[in-house]
């Protein structure tokens, strides 16, 4: 095995600026790597190495010549295949659009090119961006690396599986309702949902236009923060993009050393949370108090509605959202349809998997006349006091600290039930609905060797305070430096 691979990307950063390697000898580092665990791990759909070695080569040019183009220039990201990159396939994990290639790049996608970045790989998730396993994939099931076992989380689980194999030293997931959260704390490595707005949702295959947010995995804080530079600003594409003044979030690691005051919600420790991540998240709570950092017990109360509320507002955007696939334009399109009617239905039920049909006919209930005032519209107002609450909390706090999952990783099949699924987010959605930014770093084991993540949720537009209370705790321990044994 490669040292290269086990190198950090700041690290991978730092090396390629003094010379001491070049990107085509990392790229071709993590292609190896991952043509030897991908067998097991099928974090990837698909991997394009020619155009990866081909980006590496010109990145190794521009360097020679003196004209590096930043920290991530000549580092493999991988990207979730829900990311528009021009002239590679975009297929959603779906049938759907099993043979649809991008004509065009997302907003981070552009950013990431002109910033030299090797992209490296389209890697698999649930189908649309709706699960929490990578079960409703329609190609594969990504495995969990620390047992392949178990799944590896959802919906970007592909692009925590990847880091966590050392398959790539960054990659970049979306998060609708705990998709890279989630994910990040099954896998042990660190996973940032930020701020709705901070980064472009252009290129974004949509699920719920106003939740999701797209955010990078990394094994460490300070790459996070250095892919997080990479991807944020305002895009006139995106019209929920915020003009936000952007910090140096990677110097505000060092910079920011509070103390600060944390926020611990009694309700996010209630029944259901297993007993080894709770003992996990109450170290680290003790830890932040030992550097200093008040600790005060708040309530949100709010948190028992935020899974009806989300799987009300998600899957009625989902329905809309998903109108546009109809078998007539560049989608899956059904053979033998007798008229244009019995094409959408066709080629929407053959294109379409089991969760993704499930949660358009959910979506398409709440909002059809005689039931949008009672669930819809009644869901909108109960969101607004969901992020009312969370406004009102952080008058009094820096930050809030919780769990990331109430459980670690599950094994395959061992939710069956859709609702035992959802509940596996009850920590996670209520972030997405008030739009805050909101990071998982792992904080442990369980006795049977699986990752623990805990959360950590800023203000709004607070991405540097909230990396520099993740960087601290993640300094002071070792649980960045576990590598899963492939």
């Amino acid at each position: 095995m490669s040292d290269l691979i086990s190198k950090t990307a700041a690290k991978l950063s730092a090396m390629l600026a003094a010379g001491e390697v070049s990107s085509v000898e990392v790229t071709q580092a993590f292609i190896d790597r991952t043509e030897a665990v991908e067998e097991r791990v099928k974090a990837f759909n698909s991997c394009d190495k020619s155009w990866a070695l081909a980006q590496a080569e010109a990145s190794d040019k521009r360097r020679a010549a003196g004209q590096a183009s930043g920290p991530l220039d000549g580092i493999p990201v991988a990207l979730k295949d829900i990311i528009a990159v021009k002239d590679q396939p975009l297929t959603c994990s779906s049938r759907m659009l099993e043979n649809f290639v991008s004509p065009y790049d997302a907003h981070v996608t552009e950013l990431l090119k002109a910033q030299g970045a090797v992209l490296w790989g389209r890697l698999n998730m649930d189908e649309f961006a709706m699960g929490s396993s990578t079960e409703n994939s329609a190609f594969q099931t990504s495995r969990n690396p620390w047992n392949l076992d178990c799944v590896p989380g959802g919906s970007s689980g592909g692009s925590a599986a990847c880091v966590a194999a050392l398959e790539a030293p960054l990659s970049i997931g979306s998060d609708t309702g705990g998709s890279i959260r989630q994910p990040a704390a099954f896998c042990g490595v660190v996973g940032m949902k930020p701020t709705y707005g901070l980064v472009s949702r252009f290129g974004l295959v949509a699920f719920a236009s106003s939740l999701d947010q797209f955010g990078p995995f990394s094994r460490t804080v300070e790459d996070a923060a250095m892919l997080l530079q990479g991807i944020v600003g305002h895009d006139d594409r995106d019209s929920t993009s915020f003009k936000a003044e952007v910090p140096d979030y990677r110097a505000a690691l060092t910079q920011k050393q509070g103390p600060w005051k944390i926020g611990v919600p009694s309700e996010y420790f209630a029944k259901g949370l297993d007993p080894e991540i709770k003992a996990a998240v109450e170290d680290a709570i003790k830890f932040y108090e030992s550097e200093g950092c008040a600790i005060e017990e708040i309530s949100l109360k709010m948190t028992e509605y935020a899974l009806p509320v989300y799987y009300i507002l998600a899957t009625a955007e989902a329905s809309s959202n998903l109108g546009r696939y109809d078998g007539i334009r560049y989608t899956h399109r059904a053979k033998n349809a007798e008229d244009a009617i019995d094409l959408y239905y066709k080629s929407r039920a053959e294109g379409f998997g089991p969760e993704v049909k499930r949660r358009i006919i959910l979506g398409t209930y709440v909002l059809s006349s005689g039931y949008y005032d009672a669930y819809y519209l009644r869901a909108q107002k109960v969101r607004t006091l969901i992020r009312e609450e969370f406004m009102q909390v952080f008058q009094n706090v820096d930050a809030i600290l919780t769990p990331t999952t109430p459980t670690p990783s599950f094994k395959r099949g061992e939710k069956a039930d859709p609702l035992s699924m959802y509940l596996n987010d009850i920590y996670t959605i209520n972030v997405n609905l008030a739009g805050l930014p909101a990071i998982s770093v792992p904080c442990g084991f369980t006795s049977s060797k699986l990752p623990i993540g805990l959360q950590l949720i800023g203000k709004p537009f607070a991405e540097a305070d909230m990396l520099a209370m993740a960087h601290r705790y993640e300094q002071a321990h070792t649980w960045k430096d576990a590598v899963a044994a492939l």
